[in-house]
């Protein structure tokens, strides 16, 4: 079993920098990838970033590719979504999760955590 729990999350203005974290608890964390996905009202969930359990690789969606950097820190049990250049698209609550590999398939992610909300303004 794995929970988390996300933070970070909160307003800023359009081209600026926000910080996400996933803080997991169980001893297991670092045999589990995670992904990071969103979702916008009236938009389905989508995928924003995946890193692989050792760290070693990640995986970015379209939409954040080259703005965005995901992270993690296996001591604090701990993923991070380190967000640049934000635009008012980019609001939605930002989920993590957690799966046996670093899926872009939100259907293949086990656990969940509740989500942070990102607002941008314009």
């Amino acid at each position: 079993q794995v929970q988390l729990a996300e933070s970070g999350g909160g307003l800023v203005q359009a081209g600026g920098s926000l910080r996400l974290s996933c803080a997991a608890s169980g001893r297991t964390f670092s045999r589990y990838a995670v992904g990071w996905f969103r979702q916008a009202p009236g938009k389905e969930r989508e995928f924003v970033a995946a890193i692989t359990g050792s760290g070693l690789s990640t995986y970015y969606g379209d939409s954040v590719k080259g703005r965005s950097t995901i992270s993690r820190d296996n001591v604090k049990n701990t993923v991070y979504l380190q967000m640049n250049s934000l635009k008012p698209e980019d609001t939605a609550v930002y989920y993590c999760a957690a799966a046996t590999g670093p899926y872009s398939d939100r259907l293949r992610y086990d656990y969940w955590g509740q989500g942070t909300q990102v607002t941008v303004s314009s």
